[in-house]
């Protein structure tokens, strides 16, 4: 019953910025895990970044992959039953579809991720 709606993607110029949002509806998130991966043309998933459950109490501790450090930001709002993920100074490498996924703890293994979106395309272009 658990469905993932990514939104804000979009074309941006390189070092713009772009906030993705990955709304949840008929379970709430708060004892969730819930993680980023990309997708660009004729490459492998990835795992982009992730924040763990905080076990509802609201933020829990958050993993990036190393090619996005310092440039993107991972939040949530279980009230909002809501979790972003703010891109800033984006390069070209970082055009792909953005997915969420919901499971109980972090990873960077697509595998382990029960639940999924449909992706939001991002493109860095000038």
């Amino acid at each position: 019953q658990l469905q993932l709606v990514e939104s804000g993607g979009g074309l941006v110029q390189p070092g713009g910025s772009l906030r993705l949002s990955c709304a949840a509806s008929g379970v709430a998130l708060d004892y969730y895990a819930i993680g980023w991966f990309r997708q660009a043309p004729g490459k492998e998933r990835e795992g982009v970044s992730c924040i763990s459950s905080g076990d509802g109490s609201g933020d829990g501790n958050t993993y990036y992959a190393d090619s996005v450090k310092g440039r993107f930001t991972i939040s949530r709002d279980n009230a909002k039953n809501t979790v972003y993920l703010q891109m800033n100074s984006l390069k070209a490498e970082d055009t792909a579809v953005y997915y969420c996924a919901v499971d109980n703890y972090c990873s960077s293994d697509v595998e382990a991720f029960r639940s999924w979106g449909q992706g939001t395309q991002v493109i860095v272009s000038s």
